[in-house]
């Protein structure tokens, strides 16, 4: 297919020489040379790339991806390679025409025959034959996902024990880590167990298996070192389902660290460029949104000052950011002076502490408009989850599971829980799944979307009192 597009390639190029750019005599020994040279280059490339690899679970779209990653470096290659072929008695025009009409052929070929493969998969065909050790709701969870993937071509023919044979489990009504009671599990798989795992070799070779898949709680692992040993003399595939992510919390995934595999199971997604990138965004939207709210930020502040002349039109409190720390945010007076004597409290509807003005700005969600300052400083930025004040986080820590996790962000204008309408005196656990959320799915389209949103409707919410 490499060759056939070369060959379209420099046929398109020469076949219409008055209606293409670049018009250049070329030899056709030269245009063999470096077909011969693409010819052995591409798969060159996408070998060392991992393009022939047996990976079942790749998806049609990375199958696509994949070749267009190996199309452009083998297309830089040969265009550093050409460039010593004496001088311009070679089209480079034909690289790049041959390097788009081989995307189109290669990849459209290997999407069809991936899912063409699926659709015999489907139908019981090209199977791999998988036994599954473990028989708690890990390994019930890997049977049913196998079952629902079927386009993936394994056949789980039964589970194996990890406990030795004669081994008898404590008599708890959940047995494994992930809560499961392994009778359970089975009669959800619905599969025979086979034996245990001083029986690998054996069942092995009687099912013909093809893929061991350990499916084991943390605490069960140790039964790993001795799997191993006994399928070291077996080209069976050997793989391991990791039960950690019971414990992942925000934005887990698996890294290399000096050549060793790291499994992430708490981490931010905001660094690097990306940290950059959103700063960058705040200080110019923040400085334009200044610009635009200014004449109105004063009127504001002077008719605040109007009706109360002995205090500040500008009221600051202590919250929560980024990592924890306290920080002070501005925000327009909306209560009377002694509004938090005997201590903060949160707002409720039709509070007694606001002033008539300082209802209408909270309606408007305008007494927040100070805040761009914060912005501006670094102290907030405009989308992330809501700051608190510090008595109250020391309250929810305890009480809601994760809450500290919110502070892997800084904290915003508005956010995704106050456009879903989780303000003022609603749910915190619900807030707080919205704001995980949120830190978890962070990219800067998501940003403007929830500022869009909140410019169109979030000022009106219902909860802004």
């Amino acid at each position: 297919m490499v060759a056939c597009s070369f060959a379209l390639a420099a046929w398109v190029r020469f076949a219409f020489p008055a209606t293409l750019p670049f018009a250049v005599r070329s030899e056709p020994r030269e245009t063999l040379v470096v077909g011969a040279m693409a010819m052995v280059i591409w798969p060159l490339v996408g070998w060392l790339s991992g393009l022939y690899r047996s990976r079942r679970s790749r998806s049609v779209a990375a199958e696509v991806f994949d070749v267009i990653r190996t199309t452009m470096v083998a297309f830089l290659l040969l265009v550093t390679l050409t460039y010593f072929v004496r001088e311009v008695r070679f089209s480079r025009l034909v690289l790049i025409i041959w390097a788009l009409v081989v995307v189109f052929n290669v990849g459209v070929a290997r999407a069809a025959s991936a899912l063409a493969l699926r659709h015999f998969r489907r139908r019981g065909y090209n199977l791999r034959h998988v036994l599954v050790v473990g028989t708690g709701g890990l390994a019930a969870r890997v049977v049913e996902r196998i079952a629902a993937e079927s386009w993936l071509g394994l056949k789980v023919v039964g589970l194996i024990s990890a406990e030795p044979e004669g081994y008898e489990a404590a008599a708890s009504p959940a047995n494994d880590a992930t809560g499961f009671h392994s009778g359970e599990a089975l009669t959800q798989s619905g599969l025979p167990v086979l034996g245990s795992a001083d029986e690998l070799p054996e069942l092995v070779a009687a099912h013909e298996v093809d893929q061991v898949i350990v499916a084991l709680p943390i605490d069960r692992l140790g039964a790993l070192r001795q799997i191993m040993r006994l399928l070291s003399l077996h080209t069976v595939d050997v793989r391991v389902i990791p039960d950690f992510y019971q414990y992942a919390t925000l934005c887990s995934g698996v890294e290399e660290f000096g050549g060793m595999p790291i499994i992430n199971l708490q981490s931010t997604p905001l660094a690097g460029w990306n940290l950059v990138l959103k700063r960058i965004f705040d200080i110019v939207a923040s400085l334009f949104a200044l610009l635009v709210f200014a004449p109105l930020m004063g009127v504001i502040a002077a008719v605040i000052k109007f009706g109360c002349p002995s205090a500040s039109a500008l009221f600051r409190q202590e919250r929560v950011g980024l990592g924890g720390e306290v920080f002070t945010m501005y925000k327009f007076r909306t209560m009377v002076p002694d509004a938090e004597a005997g201590g903060s409290a949160w707002t409720v509807a039709k509070d007694h502490r606001r002033t008539a003005l300082g209802a209408f700005l909270r309606r408007l969600s305008l007494d927040e408009l100070p805040q761009l300052f914060n912005v501006l400083r670094g102290d907030m930025s405009l989308v992330g989850p809501r700051p608190e004040q510090p008595h109250f986080i020391e309250e929810f820590k305890t009480e809601i599971p994760r809450y500290a996790l919110r502070h892997k962000m800084k904290a915003g204008m508005t956010g995704w829980a106050q456009i879903n309408g989780l303000r003022g005196n609603t749910s915190i656990s619900r807030r707080i799944e919205f704001d995980l959320y949120y830190i978890e799915n962070w990219s800067l389209i998501l940003d403007i979307r929830i500022l869009l949103r909140t410019v169109f409707g979030g000022f009106m919410s219902p909860n802004a009192y």
